[in-house]
């Protein structure tokens, strides 16, 4: 009887094991690829999907009832941390529900637990977390000072299950060809040096990287061996090499879209000596890599002059549609594409990318991860908020102002109104003000859809008139769209009191718009002063409180100055070096912050 109770047990996984078997074999393969390496690619990806079925099934049924879902994600998370001594003194047992939770305790910025996070890295245990964290990790602070924020375990597994599977499952139901087996090409590094807090604990960022994704780096294009180069530009040149022999390639990854946008500018620099090294089977001398590595991937190298010879046909076509070319099976481009990188999508689309789809799947930020876009092929990206990640409450933008204002919960806010975003998350932070601004598009049963408009701290308000990133975008684009032979490649802003005088123009007594633009097709075909007079319409046009000030002349006329090119990627370079952001991290700051930034893309005009 108990061998009868076994074998029907084992039924089951036998069936599974025939199935899998029997789809695998049915896999088309690229013949370069090693099957010990394409099944565990395939069996990866399979599990992902399944999982990721089962987390989309478990989403839907939990935007049913938003309240009750909330509600019990807080009283865990309250639960998991009343011992601690935050716990402790804001009474975290005595709580009991929503509304307890905001009558007991305030809404709160970084400097709320800047003292006990320092204790924590110091070594100090049960402080926030019950259980020691696995990584401080530390924002980008190219929109601001950076944090350092408290990650533990739980938070990690929230966002594998409910960010990284249900990306999977979405890419089977809308892209299924990204199931097939074939590498990916994945732009990302490794800081150059972790720093360790003393209790032993690393600190640095936190998205993805190859060190904290050691297990699946088989499914990249680029070899193992490179991720042992730690210096950008030299790692993104054997990403590209790599790439580029990858015929099969299937599917290009990073963070942002300006990171992919970066990386093909970077291709148009760098071609002759790819096709060269392509073509002769070794790393070209220039590169400044160690001797180990580049004997490593020398060996991984062999002449393949037919593959030089279709590149150099594609690229002869020039950059439109480049990508398809280069890669006839590439299916899908990830990336995040709202807010900021609008722009670096937007380009892509029209130019290196064209006919292969860019999905921006995941919502989410140094705290946690925020929500998921279900609709892959609708644009702009829009997200839905996962209740099960976060507490989230709304500030109406009227009330920013206020330190402690009246929040609305998930199932109270409207569509159509916008609101800065407060999170409790799995870890640490309770009430959480972390500066997102995000517009409610709809709901998805009770839970609202949001589209990310910009991140506070990134506006300019010279008389409190705060024009938000978006509505500048949004007025900047109108502009350029004037000169149809000009291209938008980047922009930056600053506030006047950050310009020195003597950049400043005629008007300098009056507070201002300082505008940097980095343009295409412009010295011959552009007048700056033009230029300013409709920037500064436009945006009077979209913003009732500029155009008033303006009238009034409580604000100076804009201030254009035309940068050179490449400004954007030096100005990259230099928050590199002057920040603790990391290169998978960095997003350009519309708005500079710092004199020391100003003064730095001041010194790129022409």
């Amino acid at each position: 009887m108990a061998c009868m109770y076994v074998i029907v047990l084992f039924i089951p996984i036998i069936l599974v094991g025939i199935y899998l078997y029997l789809d695998f074999k049915s896999q088309k393969i690229n013949s370069a690829q090693k099957s010990s390496e394409a099944f565990k690619m395939y069996f990866f990806k399979w599990i992902l999907i399944q999982l990721g079925r089962y987390r989309r099934n478990k989403l839907e049924k939990n935007t049913k009832d938003v309240r009750k879902v909330q509600e019990s994600f807080l009283l865990k998370q309250l639960k998991l941390a009343e011992r601690t001594e935050y716990g402790l003194k804001y009474e975290f047992s005595k709580i009991k529900s929503i509304t307890d939770y905001l009558s007991r305790h305030p809404l709160t910025r970084y400097s709320h637990y800047e003292n006990y996070i320092d204790r924590m890295m110091k070594g100090e245990v049960n402080i926030l977390t019950a259980k020691q964290p696995t990584i401080f990790a530390v924002t980008s602070g190219t929109s601001g000072k950076s944090n350092v924020i408290p990650m533990v375990r739980r938070q990690q597994t929230i966002f594998f299950l409910d960010g990284i599977a249900l990306l999977f499952h979405f890419m089977k139901e809308f892209f299924p060809k990204t199931c097939q087996i074939q590498k990916h090409l994945k732009f990302f590094y490794d800081p150059i040096k972790w720093r360790m807090s003393e209790a032993g604990i690393k600190i640095g960022p936190n998205s993805s990287s190859p060190s904290n994704s050691k297990s699946v780096l088989y499914m990249y294009s680029t070899p193992i061996p490179a991720y042992k180069i730690v210096s950008e530009p030299e790692l993104l040149y054997i990403h590209l090499l790599f790439g580029l022999k990858e015929k099969h390639l299937g599917m290009i990854e990073a963070n942002f879209t300006s990171i992919v946008y970066n990386s093909f500018t970077a291709l148009d620099n760098m071609w002759d000596d790819l096709i060269s090294d392509i073509e002769k089977g070794q790393l070209k001398e220039s590169l400044d890599v160690e001797d180990s590595i580049r004997n490593e991937l020398n060996k991984l190298l062999h002449p393949d002059k037919e593959r030089a010879e279709e590149l150099r046909k594609a690229k002869q076509e020039g950059n439109i549609g480049l990508a398809h070319r280069i890669w006839p099976q590439c299916n899908l481009v990830i990336g995040a594409d709202s807010g900021s990188f609008e722009l670096y999508a937007s380009k892509l689309r029209q130019t290196y990318l064209k006919d292969i789809p860019i999905y921006s799947p995941i919502y989410a930020a140094t705290e946690g991860l925020l929500g998921v876009n279900i609709w892959p092929k609708q644009l702009p990206s829009r997200y839905l908020l996962i209740p099960t990640v976060q507490f989230f409450e709304f500030i109406p933008l009227c009330d920013c102002d206020q330190d402690q204002p009246k929040t609305f919960l998930m199932h109270e806010v409207k569509e159509g109104e916008s609101y800065e975003l407060v999170i409790t998350n799995a870890t640490c932070l309770y009430r959480y003000r972390f500066g997102d601004v995000v517009k409610v598009t709809g709901f998805h049963n009770q839970c609202p859809i949001i589209e990310f408009l910009y991140r506070q701290g990134q506006f300019l308000s010279v008389r409190g008139e705060k024009t938000s990133e978006s509505l500048f975008y949004c007025a900047l684009c109108k502009t350029i769209d004037h000169w149809s032979d000009v291209q938008l490649v980047d922009y930056c802003c600053a506030e006047s009191v950050l310009v020195d005088d003597q950049t400043k123009g005629d008007q300098s007594t009056l507070p201002s718009y300082h505008v940097y633009l980095e343009l295409k097709n412009c010295l011959n075909s552009i007048n700056v002063q033009q230029l300013q007079t409709k920037l500064d319409e436009n945006l009077g046009s979209e913003s009732y409180v500029y155009s008033s000030f303006r009238q009034k002349k409580s604000i100076g006329p804009i201030q254009i100055h035309l940068v050179q090119d490449g400004s954007f990627h030096r100005l990259r370079d230099f928050f590199l070096k002057n920040t603790s952001s990391s290169f998978n991290q960095y997003k350009v700051p519309r708005v500079l912050k710092t004199k020391m930034a100003v003064e730095f893309i001041a010194e790129q005009c022409y």
